[in-house]
């Protein structure tokens, strides 16, 4: 099974604390390219703050900066996992014989699908919440960015969540269920420095939180990481080509622009509490997933 995968192989806890903390070196050297742009006068002309210095950039720059340290990070999580464990990355992937790329496809492909139906939707019943940004030469260039460089980000992310840190906390712990709470926690927790948080309030968390638990279940269900690999792309890849709005983490070129008041409620309850429980049906029914409390809560 996939986490207990990791009792083949004798790394101690302090070396997954050791490997957290050279992905993050990484990360921050992946930054030097944002901190160039970043210069002490464009600061200066943005009254002193950083975040709007950032928001005066092309958006297709902003966003390419903003991606490139996922790039960087991704490089040292290889490093760590091959040389300080001295494992593969499929160790950490799955516990098929390989990466199962029709999973990721499947996953992606469903959830792109409901991603634009529930984004056109909410475009014709509610036109007046948005703002028509398509401009072809712009959108083309965000389009190669976004399917370039945000996959890497999401895989990234879900690589160290739901593979690196789920296998390190459950070999600690021996427990399926604390891993899953642990690294969930930790992945909503590190939302709170976007600017939603700034604008909607705290309770967002709950949503990042909530996501982060729903593809760590995806993970134990699925015993690899390659639905969540799929889902996790096709929501932050269709979210940036489709729409974006002034509040919201990345700023892109997209084809629409949300100038709603944002709100909490709605969209945490659809999502939580119907959406994600319907996908983990869909895949449980299509893979034949059994033993659901074993998978999540017994012992390694």
């Amino acid at each position: 099974m996939f986490l207990n995968q990791v009792l083949s192989h004798k790394n101690p806890f302090w070396m997954y604390l050791l490997g957290s903390f050279v992905i993050i070196i990484f990360t921050i050297i992946g930054q030097l390219p944002l901190m160039f742009f970043m210069t002490g006068e464009s600061i200066a002309a943005a009254g002193g703050d950083p975040m709007v210095a950032l928001r005066n950039l092309d958006k297709n720059l902003q966003l390419f900066l903003l991606l490139i340290p996922f790039v960087i990070g991704f490089l040292g999580l290889i490093l760590v996992v091959k040389k300080l464990h001295e494992r593969s990355l499929k160790s950490i992937s799955t516990s098929r014989d390989r990466l199962d790329w029709k999973r990721v496809f499947f996953a992606f492909v469903l959830w792109g699908g409901v991603t634009i139906v529930l984004v056109g939707a909410d475009y014709f019943l509610n036109p007046e919440d948005y703002q028509w940004n398509f401009d072809f030469r712009a959108f083309s260039l965000l389009f190669l960015i976004a399917v370039a460089l945000i996959p890497i980000q999401t895989s990234l992310e879900e690589y160290i969540f739901r593979g690196y840190l789920m296998q390190g906390f459950a070999a600690y712990f021996k427990s399926r269920w604390v891993a899953l709470i642990m690294t969930s926690l930790i992945f909503g927790s590190l939302h709170i420095f976007n600017p939603e948080v700034e604008k909607i309030g705290y309770g967002i968390l709950v949503y990042y939180i909530g996501t982060g638990l729903f593809l760590g279940i995806l993970t134990l269900m699925d015993q690899g990481i390659e639905l969540a690999l799929g889902f996790h792309a096709a929501n932050n890849l269709f979210t940036a080509l489709l729409v974006t709005a002034s509040w919201t983490a990345f700023q892109t070129e997209s084809v629409l622009i949300d100038i709603s008041t944002p709100s909490l409620g709605a969209e945490l309850i659809i999502s939580l509490f119907i959406f994600y429980p319907l996908f983990l049906w869909i895949m449980s029914k299509k893979y034949h997933w059994t033993a659901w409390k074993n998978k999540l809560t017994s012992r390694l």
